[in-house]
Parts: C-alpha cells; structure tokens; sequence
C-alpha cells in the first residue's frame, strides 16, 4: 500500500512539472509574438524599441525559469518537451495574428505531441 502512495506521489510531481515544463515553454514562444510586433513597427521606433525590450525581457524570464525547471529532468527529457513550442506558436499564430492553419501544421503538431508524450511517460525525472 505504501509503495502505491509514493508511486502515485512520483506520477503527481511527475505531471505538475511536466504542467511547468509546458508554462515555462509557452513564456519562450511568446518572444516569438513580440518580435513579429516589433517587426511591424517603423524600424527605430518607440514602439519597435518597447516590443523589442519585451522580447528581450521575456526571454531572460524564461532563461531563469528554464535553468530551475532542468534540475527536476533529463536534460533530454526537457529538451524533448520544448519541441511543443510549436504547438505554441500555432496557438499565439492564431491568437494574436488570426493566421491560417493549415492541415499540415495540424498533422505535425499532433506527431510532435504523441513523441513528446511517448518521451515523458518514461517519467525521466530526478
């Protein structure tokens, strides 16, 4: 009995990491969203400065949170997940810039989620 607590506890940390891992991995993507603002900005502009910043902002938030969340992961595990930065972008693609996606971009996404899923039920954690 005791040894199905801590197996539950192992699968209950496992998924609330992989659920930060996931976080940690859309703040990335969303330097993507500021850099496509900032690239239809006038080119030295107040605004192409501001987005500009945001993105540089938004990805030292992340360079912090990227280097806590691997001590919990392989580090192949982790590099693994942030192959779901694509699904990301095409939620941010549609979000913010009401971009067409296509069948293809659908059909790879899903590939790349049953990978990333196949990687993490291993439960490669430290």
């Amino acid at each position: 009995m005791n040894n199905e607590k801590t197996k539950f506890q192992l699968n209950k940390n496992l998924i609330k990491n992989i659920v930060i891992l996931q976080v940690i991995i859309a703040i990335y993507t969303l330097s993507t969203v500021a850099a496509k603002f900032a690239s239809g900005q006038e080119f030295f502009s107040f605004k192409f400065f501001l987005f500009y910043g945001i993105e540089i902002a938004i990805l030292g938030v992340y360079a912090i949170l990227w280097q806590q969340i691997i001590k919990k992961f392989e580090i192949s595990v982790a590099y693994a997940n942030r192959a779901m930065a694509l699904l990301w972008s095409i939620v941010w693609a549609l979000v913010f810039f009401k971009e067409n996606i296509t069948i293809k971009n659908v059909i790879g996404v899903i590939i790349v989620i049953i990978g990333t899923i196949i990687v993490n039920r291993d439960g490669n954690t430290k």
